[in-house]
């Protein structure tokens, strides 16, 4: 290899150019594909009849059933083409299997007079072969009429009886309380749900394979993975090999060597806070109250995964599951991303070296974020439980998961983050040296403030098509996470271990244009790994399955670097303000690495996502993931805040419950990731073996009861951790003494 070019590509300007060309190409290629995207998706047909001619329902009926399973928040208790929550039924799913036992039975009683429990097994074959046929051959998914066989009418009709009684009614043994739904809203949902398991289960045009690429597993239609999912499996655990001995060589040979020209620079010394800092001081609590509720409704939520007939302190009917899930989410999207604000807002004076013209601007998005807070998390509440029927979709639960928030708070969101931008780039734009870290930070901050308008798509209604839907749900949730924030996070990182005299800033330069190129690479189109099940077309299995979870890797070296610089400063005795801001930060890259890379890569090859999509196995990527990449970035500059107060003022500093807290959060979210792990796999096993189906029912997760018991010690850490340290943000933040 030709060290020359490889040098040149590896230098600061090379790996500036590399991450514009493979952004450029990255994003040409999902606009691409979006282009083409209402060629693939599955189309809701006008009428769905009967054999006889019955109007079973139609498109206006499908769209009017979508938004209502929105309004009641469904998908924050089942999941619909396995998106969604783990509590209920996969609503697709289980119309699929119901419809196939029904086709079955009346096939057994009509060719041989017995049950099919007493079919011989060449006559189960025999029937297997019609349901088939009925399935594949004499049902077809268009957008003009599909017609159902007399047999698939019955079964239609008895879905819709089954799923109305459980809607209505309620199931306590399922942690569904109803009272809320009426009838006439059932049927209407129940339409919407045919709808989608007419996507999993008839053919797409021209192919052997479903809507859904054949998910989920059916054994009763012989329904399974196609030879894709495998080969694709394959691929993406060779380029995973390949891919993370490259990035260690790179990273460690050619990024983080230190040169002879290459000094430290001499750490951040705040002797007093601009009027903007001081006011970010009342962000602080909320940022630890929300934490705190926030993990406090995941141990409530872990109780009614364990014992779903029973209360938990009030009635389900006061604290029904869906709704309590949806708080859980977005309380979690609330308070990371107020902490972020805050650290875009504190890090901006001091790049630019001066205050914001008009300070009291802090003050007035502090309390639009309150409104907007407050504002939607009582709507999510009030939406789901049929208390906004009229205004819904524009202040109450928009039932989109993790998107939950009404129209009104969601506008009301951009505003706040497009005002948070204009804040913290009029001042960086200002900076005497206008180097890449400070770029990066200024242009995440605009992704993160407009990419959220990618899920208010039509502004003024909902979007007719799930598919099409959830594809730009996606974009928010994927994006959003996976992209603006992850590139966000890797400015603040570079910039901080710089400030903080831990790294150079050459290596953090390199290490970090490092970072985004992969960021880029696998964050934008690695998008895919979303979208293999839920109506989009097979390539999508290559492209999501091809890019893998490599990004956190470098973030990791980089606070390995400065994780050893720092331990060095504390074997000369030197002093170190902020021990407590780079704690959080260097548990910010390890958590990463372990919650996005390493669990992330559990699930993320398409074989396996195959069975495990939908289960408890995507519990611990997903919270370990949350919580390491974004919340502890966040909770750094919280301390980052209370800690810089502290030193302008010569206020009291204990370091000693910010590092209870933050130790007690830590061993917890990690210990949480093993009884899910254990409950997910089986879960998966089922799935393998039985079909998805069974899976999702309680008497595939009932025998596993002693693991989520196990929850108790793991949860009960991070509820002490978060407590503790929304205790220690108060008095630091509020009630901090004068150092003696």
């Amino acid at each position: 290899m030709n060290g020359s070019w490889l040098d040149r590509l590896l230098s600061r300007k090379g790996l500036y150019t590399a991450f514009w060309v493979v952004g450029i190409i990255m994003v040409t290629a999902l606009v691409v594909f979006t282009a083409n995207l209402q060629k693939e998706v599955p189309p809701i047909p006008q009428r769905v009849v009967s054999q006889g001619g019955e109007t079973l329902y139609t498109y206006d009926d499908v769209v009017a059933g979508k938004a209502l399973f929105q309004q009641f928040d469904l998908m924050d208790y089942g999941t619909l083409l396995g998106m969604g929550a783990y509590l209920g039924p996969d609503f697709s799913a289980e119309f699929l299997h119901r419809r196939a036992e029904f086709l079955y039975e009346r096939f057994a009683q009509e060719l041989y007079g017995v049950p099919a429990a007493k079919l011989t097994d060449v006559q189960f074959a025999q029937i297997k072969e019609l349901v088939k046929e009925d399935f594949h051959a004499r049902t077809a998914l268009s957008k003009d009429t599909v017609t159902y066989t007399d047999k698939s009418t019955a079964a239609f009709h008895a879905n819709v009886d089954y799923l109305t009684k459980f809607l209505v009614d309620g199931d306590q043994e399922n942690a569904w309380p109803g009272g809320v739904i009426r009838p006439d809203e059932a049927r209407l949902i129940a339409d919407f749900v045919d709808w989608s398991q007419l996507v999993a289960s008839t053919l797409r045009p021209g192919a052997d394979r479903t809507w859904s690429n054949n998910w989920p597993g059916e054994p009763l239609v012989d329904q399974g993975p196609t030879w894709a999912t495998h080969l694709y499996t394959l691929w993406e655990m060779l380029a995973l090999w390949v891919g993370t001995i490259l990035v260690l060589w790179i990273a460690y040979d050619k990024l983080l060597k230190k040169r002879p020209d290459e000094q430290l620079e001499t750490p951040l010394n705040i002797t007093r806070l601009y009027p903007s800092q001081e006011k970010l001081l009342k962000y602080v609590p909320i940022v630890g109250l929300f934490m705190f509720l926030q993990i406090v409704l995941g141990g409530y939520l872990a109780h009614i995964y364990t014992e779903p007939a029973k209360n938990f302190i009030l009635s389900q009917h006061i604290l029904p599951f869906n709704v309590m899930r949806a708080l859980h989410t977005n309380l979690a999207i609330v308070w990371v991303a107020i902490g972020w604000l805050v650290g875009g807002m504190l890090i901006a004076p001091l790049v630019a070296e001066e205050d914001l013209k008009y300070p009291w601007l802090v003050n007035v998005l502090w309390a639009a974020l309150l409104v907007v807070g407050g504002g939607g998390l009582v709507g999510i509440y009030m939406g789901a439980t049929g208390h906004m029927r009229e205004v819904w979709f524009w202040l109450g639960n928009e039932g989109r998961e993790l998107l939950n928030l009404g129209r009104v708070w969601d506008i009301g969101l951009v505003v706040g983050l497009v005002m948070w931008f204009l804040m913290v780039f009029s001042l960086i734009r200002k900076a005497k040296t206008n180097n890449v870290l400070v770029g990066t930070i200024i242009w995440s901050a605009f992704g993160i403030a407009t990419l959220y308008m990618a899920g208010m798509m039509p502004l003024h209604k909902i979007m007719p098509n799930y598919t099409v839907d959830d594809y730009y749900r996606w974009w928010v949730v994927h994006l959003w996470v996976e992209l603006t924030f992850e590139l966000f996070a890797a400015g603040v990182l570079a910039f901080l271990t710089v400030s903080l005299g831990l790294v150079s800033r050459k290596s953090a330069e390199r290490i970090m244009l490092f970072e985004l190129g992969l960021i880029m690479l696998s964050g934008t189109l690695g998008v895919g790994h979303h979208y293999w099940w839920q109506g989009l077309d097979e390539y999508w299995i290559a492209v999501g399955g091809i890019f893998s979870a490599l990004e956190p890797l470098p973030l990791v070296l980089l606070m390995i670097e400065a994780f050893k610089e720092k331990r060095e400063i504390d074997a000369r005795g030197e002093s170190f303000p902020f021990a407590v801001p780079f704690l959080f930060l260097a548990g910010s890259a390890f958590l990463n690495w372990f919650g996005a890379g390493f669990l992330g890569m559990v699930i993320n090859t398409p074989t396996i996502n195959y069975y495990s999509h939908g289960t408890y196995l995507i519990m611990p990527h997903g919270h370990v993931a949350l919580l390491g990449a974004f919340g502890y970035i966040s909770l750094a500059f919280m301390y980052l805040t209370v800690r810089a107060n502290a030193l302008a003022k010569g206020l009291e500093w204990n370091d000693r419950p910010s590092r209870v807290g933050f130790w007690l959060l830590t061993i917890g979210v990690i210990l949480f990731a093993i009884p899910t792990m254990v409950i997910g796999l089986e879960q998966t096993r089922i799935a393998h073996d039985l079909g998805y189906w069974f899976t999702r029912q309680r008497a595939a997760v009932e025998p596993l009861k002693p693991w989520m018991w196990s929850r108790l010690l793991p949860d009960g850490l991070m509820i002490l951790g978060a407590g503790t340290i929304f205790i220690d943000l108060v008095k630091k933040s509020l009630f901090a003494r004068k150092a003696a």
